[in-house]
């Protein structure tokens, strides 16, 4: 088998590839290397290089990633902007690499002679927004995305239709309703629609694997718009003050990098000639409150943790993934728990001696949001 990956060369697609090589199949990976993500550096971590067909560049190159995709029995296409922050102003980069790019790797399925049998595109939690609640009145809700003036009241959501804020959070299945609050949100939803709808109609594998919050050792420490598991570990070694948003009680699912790779591994050895959409999460949900206080106690910093209550708008209340449909259909349940997890990641930011000197480019981050009026204070 020959599995090109685009976004290949990033925290997701690079430990994909480790796997797969010790499979003996043949990789490429397709990465343009964002110096957001990436930093300065061009090359692949060692135990990659000269085990990988490596080609540099963009999605948005309709030629280039033509050239790239031929030859090839499955694409796992990873390649995109990320971040829910800064799509809410860094709009037309997010939809040209995410939606255009995606359109371009359609076109080449649909309409170029190829011997593709395998199409996955990594999804989002963020397409459904604000995830699935129950209401003692009218049972199955989905709150629409809290406005500014609703989190300057209250962080909580409220039922769409009482209005009142006494909704239990339960697990949001692949069926829920989609309607994400940011501009991320939004192009990954059109993404896995694209890429279902190009499966479907050549009759190939297709799946739209729904990630939720990734983390584990080889994640961008770089990066200070996306991934608060990086920013707090961060600040942490340094002895400087984390600033919690909200109350600290908004939760996340966070999955472990071995679990996401075990499905998605699962996923590209599955050969049913169907379109599947999955969630690929940990089933539970964890509060920034409980990340901040764990990371701050295992590295025995001497960090303050404030809950300062700013909030940025977009952004999401809780959500956690229903994994029901993932065990039916790939056999496969996480392994990994969030401590677990946190811990394996923690000891390998330890070893790194690359991390940024100082935390000045989170700060210019939150700048950018603030300076738009996304980030109240």
């Amino acid at each position: 088998m020959k599995v090109l990956i685009t976004g290949g060369a990033g925290f997701i697609g690079s430990n994909i590839a480790r796997r797969l090589i010790a499979d003996n199949v043949n990789v490429t990976l397709f990465d343009n290397f964002h110096p957001q993500i990436h930093g300065t550096s061009k090359t692949l971590p060692g135990d990659l290089q000269g085990k990988v067909t490596l080609i540099e560049g963009t999605v948005e190159d309709r030629i280039l990633l033509f050239d790239a995709l031929k030859g090839h029995d499955a694409v796992i296409h990873l390649a995109a902007e990320t971040g829910t922050g800064q799509s809410m102003y860094d709009i037309a980069r997010y939809t040209g690499v995410n939606i255009q790019g995606t359109a371009h790797l359609c076109d080449y399925i649909i309409n170029e002679p190829h011997q593709v049998k395998t199409l996955i595109v990594a999804s989002s939690r963020s397409i459904y927004g604000e995830g699935k609640y129950i209401s003692p009145e009218y049972g199955v809700v989905y709150p629409t995305a809290r406005t500014a003036a609703q989190m300057e009241q209250s962080f909580d959501v409220l039922c769409p239709i009482s209005g009142r804020n006494d909704l239990q959070l339960t697990a949001t299945d692949e069926a829920s309703k989609i309607h994400p609050s940011s501009f991320y949100g939004i192009t990954k939803q059109v993404q896995e629609q694209m890429v279902i709808l190009a499966a479907r109609l050549k009759n190939i594998n297709g799946f739209a694997l729904r990630y939720q919050n990734v983390f584990g050792p080889g994640q961008s420490l770089k990066n200070p718009y996306t991934g608060i598991l990086s920013v707090f570990s961060r600040l942490a070694l340094k002895n400087e003050p984390i600033n919690v948003f909200e109350d600290g009680d908004e939760s996340r699912d966070f999955v472990f990098i071995e679990d996401v790779v075990d499905a998605t591994v699962k996923a590209l050895y599955k050969q049913d000639n169907q379109q599947h959409i999955l969630n690929v999460g940990s089933g539970h949900a964890t509060t920034v409150n409980e990340v901040a206080n764990e990371i701050v106690a295992y590295l025995k910093s001497q960090s303050t943790i404030t809950v300062s209550g700013a909030f940025r708008e977009g952004d999401i209340r809780h959500n956690y993934a229903d994994l029901l449909l993932l065990k039916q259909v790939l056999g496969v349940s996480p392994r990994w728990s969030f401590k677990e997890g946190l811990h394996a990641f923690l000891d390998w930011v330890l070893q790194q001696n690359d991390i940024p000197e100082n935390n000045n480019d989170y700060s210019q981050s939150l700048r950018e949001l603030h300076d738009r009026g996304l980030l109240k204070k």
